[in-house]
């Protein structure tokens, strides 16, 4: 846990350390999928670009990207997860938006009460 997963989720590594990550910071609808991305990387199964939802100290909603490698002692055994994760929270903002806007836009075409239509540079 460090200084920016604190930042991010205002717990510190204190509050942190010694607890179960998946129960106690996972959002129950995904913990099942999270345990199972931690999990597999004990196994030697890594994960790239898993997304998920983590709640802050304040109950706010952060959406996490996640890269799951297995951690390996010197002899190769492996010896626990290491996490690393992105702050996606306002990327995710402007795709819903952006998606928002389109379908708005997509309706207004659809039900403008005059003929719209458009050509290419070829006039196709």
């Amino acid at each position: 846990w460090n200084n920016k997963a604190a930042e991010i989720t205002g717990f510190s590594s204190e509050e942190v350390l010694g607890r179960n990550l998946v129960q106690d910071f996972i959002t129950e609808e995904y913990r099942v999928t999270v345990k199972e991305v931690l999990d597999n990387a004990l196994q030697g199964i890594e994960t790239s670009d898993f997304e998920f939802p983590l709640y802050t100290v304040d109950k706010r909603r952060v959406e996490v990207l996640l890269n799951a490698t297995s951690r390996r002692n010197t002899a190769g055994k492996i010896v626990g997860v290491i996490g690393v994760g992105q702050d996606i929270t306002e990327r995710k903002r402007v795709e819903e938006e952006k998606a928002r806007v389109a379908q708005e836009l997509q309706t207004f075409i659809d039900t403008a009460n005059a003929p719209i239509f458009g050509i290419d540079a070829d006039g196709l």
